[in-house]
């Protein structure tokens, strides 16, 4: 079982995946801070400080608290709120990622040297032309 572990690690499964986990991790992390210290603050800002991540709806009866965190400890509820503000989260991010990759497309584009046109065909080249299609006409 070690040697085919060892083999299976040798081909590079392994590595590439440890790779991209580490990376995802970190991407994450900075996708994370960039959400919820420098855009949502904005956002806040232009709302009027309006959060929904403390908005709930109790499912049972006995939920009588006005925060969420007290609510979860009276009984079952539905965090609606917190599924919303990752939700608008996910939206700026993916908003804000199509953004630089449309930007990164556009200054691409510029940077691509259009083709050059072929050459004009020659004057030969074009009375073979005419008589191939001469002899497909006949």
């Amino acid at each position: 079982m070690l040697k085919e572990f060892r083999e299976f690690a040798m081909k590079g499964n392994v590595v590439d995946l440890a790779v991209a986990v580490i990376i995802g991790a970190a991407f994450g992390a900075i996708v994370t801070s960039l959400v919820g210290d420098i855009i949502m603050p904005i956002i806040g800002a232009i709302t009027g400080g309006l959060d929904f991540s403390n908005y709930f709806t109790g499912l049972s009866k006995a939920v009588s608290a006005t925060n969420l965190a007290d609510a979860k400890k009276q009984g079952a509820v539905l965090a609606w709120g917190s599924f919303l503000t990752l939700t608008l989260n996910f939206l700026i991010v993916a908003f804000v990622l199509f953004m630089v990759v449309r930007f990164m497309n556009q200054f691409k584009r510029k940077d691509e040297a259009k083709p050059a046109e072929p050459p004009k065909p020659s004057d030969e080249v074009v009375l073979l032309t005419e008589i191939r299609d001469l002899l497909k006409k006949s």
